[in-house]
């Protein structure tokens, strides 16, 4: 079903009485958006060529902050408001670590722009709004059900993560917006977690926008941080009874080169064990930086088995956005 055939039910949607800002005005700011990605794209395969999502309007030059998995080497991108407005866009910066991207209009898009928040300062129980392109239709009336460590399978960890339930539907680069009508975070995930009794809580994993300040500068000058790039090894990991296993690997990736295999326990990174999948990433990543040697120790069919991996940047395997 396409997004604007479906709408969020109204008992869920947030009542703009109860909001001292102006609500229909803030969820303007809040814009589709349309990735298209090349087939030969390194991200082709596991993200796909098309991408919809969301966007926040950051700055009145047509800045948006969003999810980077949404623009990763998109060749062209299509932006959308609430009143129906189209504009192209060039992807314009990804943060691998934090996980924002950046779009910046290439028009004039005529839609407010919207604060960054103070997310530091939400806390377990506080009222928000999670909002997709579309205005109220498409936004959920939510609330924080928590903070914490966040680690993702594909190299990937935030020390503080925001949680919020009800879950929205399409979370992707939709923008948490808290009771002060300021940006608070931007929606990267849907997750599910058991209550205990049987039954299913489904809530969005949101990046807190306080990553973002702290980096816009460089984003905005270089396309991506100013600082080395992290040792990437291009596999994939889960936990499995308490046992880290390689779940897949990336296309000719450096794990892939040499020799590490899906279904492989990984015992041991640099001769030190792994607490759990946020450590996996944590003792890679203490290497040194992207280019450095990392020392696995694998179990395979049950018999121990020592690799090399000579790590890589993850950017140097995807395309650059063409400026059109």
């Amino acid at each position: 079903m396409k997004r604007e055939d479906w709408e969020i039910p109204s008992n869920l949607q947030p009542d703009p009485g109860d909001y001292s800002f102006d609500l229909e005005q803030a969820l303007k700011a809040v814009v589709g958006l349309k990735a298209y990605v090349p087939d030969d794209a390194f991200t082709a395969n596991t993200l796909g060529t098309e991408r919809s999502g969301n966007g926040v309007v950051i700055k009145g030059t047509g800045l948006i902050a969003t999810i980077g998995y949404l623009i990763t080497e998109a060749e062209t991108i299509w932006i959308t408001t609430s009143e129906g407005q189209a504009v192209p866009g060039h992807a314009l910066a990804y943060d691998q670590e934090s996980g924002f991207g950046l779009v910046q209009a290439l028009g004039q898009l005529n839609v407010p722009s919207m604060e960054l928040g103070d997310s530091d300062r939400l806390k377990v129980g506080d009222q928000a709004v999670m909002a997709a392109a579309g205005g109220r239709r498409n936004t959920v009336e939510t609330r924080i059900v928590g903070r914490q460590e966040f680690a993702g399978y594909w190299e990937y960890v935030l020390d503080d993560a925001l949680f919020t339930a009800p879950a929205h539907p399409f979370w992707g680069g939709c923008g948490l917006i808290g009771i002060d009508g300021k940006l608070m975070g931007i929606g990267s995930l849907i997750m599910q977690q058991g209550d205990g009794k049987g039954r299913r809580l489904d809530m969005n994993m949101i990046v807190p926008i306080g990553l973002l300040a702290p980096i816009l500068p460089d984003l905005l000058s270089f396309g991506r941080v100013n600082r080395p790039a992290r040792p990437w090894l291009g596999l994939y990991a889960t936990d499995s009874d308490e046992t880290l296993v390689v779940g897949g690997l990336a296309d000719n990736g450096p794990a892939e080169q040499a020799g590490v295999r899906a279904g492989d326990k990984i015992l041991t990174v640099n001769d030190e064990e792994i607490p759990d999948l946020a450590g996996l990433w944590r003792r890679v990543w203490s290497s040194g930086s992207a280019g450095a040697e990392v020392r696995l120790r694998i179990e395979r069919d049950g018999s121990p088995k020592r690799v090399s991996v000579r790590s890589a940047d993850r950017v140097s395997f995807l395309k650059s956005p063409r400026l059109h």
